[in-house]
C-alpha cells in the first residue's frame, strides 16, 4: 500500500467510520500535497492531520458531532488549490474550516478566507500570515483567518541565526561569518529571505548573494562550488528535504564546509536516511516538544492516533506527522469552544483560537509546544526548538531500525526565545 493510498484510506475512515448520533456533520476541507514537489514532507504531515481527524471523529467528534472531512491532493499546484477552495467555500456545503498546505496557495487564498470567514490552518508558516489586522510595518496584508502551528519561517530562521552567531563565537571564528540564503525562487523559500538577511546583518554576518536551486531533486554541484568559492560559513536551506538532500550530497562531494540550517520542512528522519552522512550536522527547527519514541505524556495519544493508518502500530512517524496532529487538535478545540458559544461557524472558531494562553490541546501534554494566538498577533509560538541531525554510519536499514540503533539521531541542541517584536509582525 502506498503512502498516498494510506492517506486516502484515513480520510475514508473520517467519512465512514463514525456513527455519530447527530445527522448534521461539520464539513471540513483538507488540502494535501501527496504527489507534488513537496510531497516528501507533505505526505507525513497530511497523514498526521488525516489520522488525527479520524481519531477525533471516532472519539466523540466535536462535542458529539462528526466532522465530514474531504481530503484532496492538489499536487502543490496553486491554481488547483484555488479551484478546490471555490468548491469548499460556496453553497450549502461550505466548510467550517480548512487544513491547508503550501505557501503560494495559502497566501493566494488569504483574502478569500478572510472575506468568507473560513479559518485556514496551513502547513505554510510564512510570516506574512501572522498579521491579522494588516498593520505590520513591512506592508503585510490582513490575515484574520489564517493560523498555523509552529514558528513562522522567519522566526525559525531568526532563531537559527541567533544560534549561529553564538556558534561562531564558541568556535573562535575570526572576522565576520558569511551567511547565504538558499532555495527556489518561489514564495515558500523566499518568505523569510529578507527578514533573515536583515537580522544576519544586525548580528554581524557578511550576507552573500542568495543561491537558487529548484524545489525538485537535481544536480546542484554548481551551487555547492559557489558556496565553496565564496567561503560561506552558514547557509539556510529554504526548500523541503527532497531537494535539500541533493544539495547536501553535492556539497559533501565538492568539499564545501558549510554549516547548513534547514527550515522546518528541510530535514527529518527520512531525509537523514536518504542523505546519509551528508546530513550529519544539519540544524533545523522542530515544532513539537517531543519526537517519535519520546516518553512525553501526550505520546500515548499520538501512538493511538497513528494506529488509524497503521493498525499494527509499527510505523515510525517523522517529526512532520506529529506536527500534523497538533495542527488538527488546535482546530478541534477551537471548534469545541465554538459549539458551546453560538455554534461551529468560522467567526466562532476564530474566537475559539483566542481563548487560551500558552495552550496545549488536552491529552497532548509534552508533545505540542504551548502556543498563544491573539486578535492582533497570530505568531503562535515564540520559543523555537533547534535540533541537530546526527548520522554516524551506513543508512541502509529502515528509519525505525536506524533510529533504534542510534545511527540516526535528532538531537535537541537549544531552545531559542525569539522576541515578539512589533516590527517583525507579518514579516
Amino acid at each position: 500500500m502506498t503512502m498516498k493510498t494510506v492517506l486516502l484510506a484515513s480520510a475514508a475512515v473520517v467519512l465512514l467510520g463514525t456513527g455519530a448520533a447527530n445527522a448534521q456533520k461539520i464539513p471540513v476541507g483538507h488540502l494535501a500535497d501527496q504527489s507534488g514537489a513537496t510531497s516528501d514532507v507533505g505526505v507525513p504531515f497530511g497523514q498526521g492531520v488525516a489520522d488525527a481527524l479520524a481519531y477525533i471523529n471516532k472519539n466523540g467528534g466535536v462535542g458529539g458531532t462528526t466532522m465530514d472531512v474531504e481530503t484532496v491532493d492538489y499536487g502543490y499546484q496553486a491554481p488547483r488549490a484555488i479551484s478546490q477552495y471555490k468548491k469548499w467555500s460556496s453553497g450549502s456545503g461550505k466548510v467550517a474550516a480548512i487544513q491547508g498546505w503550501g505557501t503560494a496557495d495559502t497566501e493566494a487564498l488569504t483574502g478569500f478566507v478572510g472575506k468568507d470567514e473560513i479559518p485556514y490552518y496551513s502547513g505554510s508558516y510564512s510570516g506574512h500570515l501572522t498579521d491579522p489586522t494588516g498593520k505590520g510595518p513591512h506592508g503585510s496584508k490582513p490575515a484574520p483567518y489564517n493560523f498555523f502551528y509552529g514558528p513562522s519561517y522567519s522566526d525559525g530562521l531568526r532563531a537559527m541565526l541567533m544560534w549561529a552567531a553564538d556558534d561562531w563565537k564558541k568556535k573562535g571564528g575570526s572576522g565576520k561569518p558569511k551567511y547565504v540564503h538558499m532555495g527556489a525562487n518561489h514564495p515558500y523559500p523566499n518568505a523569510p529571505k529578507e527578514a533573515g538577511e536583515q537580522l544576519a546583518k544586525e548580528l554581524g554576518f557578511d550576507v552573500l548573494p542568495a543561491v537558487q536551486f529548484a524545489l525538485t531533486p537535481g544536480d546542484y554541484t554548481a551551487q555547492c562550488l559557489t558556496l565553496k568559492q565564496a567561503g560561506a560559513n552558514y547557509a539556510y536551506l529554504g526548500n523541503t528535504a527532497g531537494s535539500n538532500i541533493s544539495v547536501l550530497k553535492a556539497c559533501q562531494t565538492v568539499g564545501a564546509q558549510v554549516q547548513f540550517m534547514g527550515n522546518v520542512w528541510g530535514m527529518d528522519e527520512n531525509a537523514a536516511k536518504a542523505a546519509g552522512s551528508a546530513a550529519n550536522g544539519v540544524i533545523f527547527p522542530v515544532r513539537t516538544a517531543a519526537i517519535w519514541g519520546g516518553d512525553a505524556p501526550g505520546m500515548k495519544i499520538v501512538k493511538e492516533i497513528s494506529k488509524v493508518s497503521d493498525a499494527a502500530g509499527t510505523a515510525y512517524r517523522p517529526v512532520h506527522y506529529v506536527s500534523g496532529i497538533c495542527s488538527a487538535f488546535y482546530m478541534k478545540e477551537a471548534m469545541d469552544w465554538a459549539k458551546q458559544n453560538g455554534g461551529v461557524t468560522g467567526p466562532n472558531i476564530r474566537k475559539g483560537m483566542y481563548q487560551k494562553k500558552d495552550w496545549v490541546p488536552a491529552g497532548l501534554e509534552g508533545v505540542c509546544v504551548p502556543s498563544t494566538w491573539t486578535e492582533t498577533d497570530h505568531r503562535g509560538m515564540d520559543k523555537v526548538n533547534l535540533y541537530r541531525a546526527n548520522v554516524t554510519g551506513d543508512t541502509g536499514g529502515s528509519v525505525d531500525e536506524l533510529v533504534k540503533a542510534g545511527t540516526i539521531k535528532l538531537e535537541k541542541i537549544a531552545t531559542v526565545d525569539v522576541p515578539r517584536k512589533p516590527e517583525w509582525l507579518g514579516w
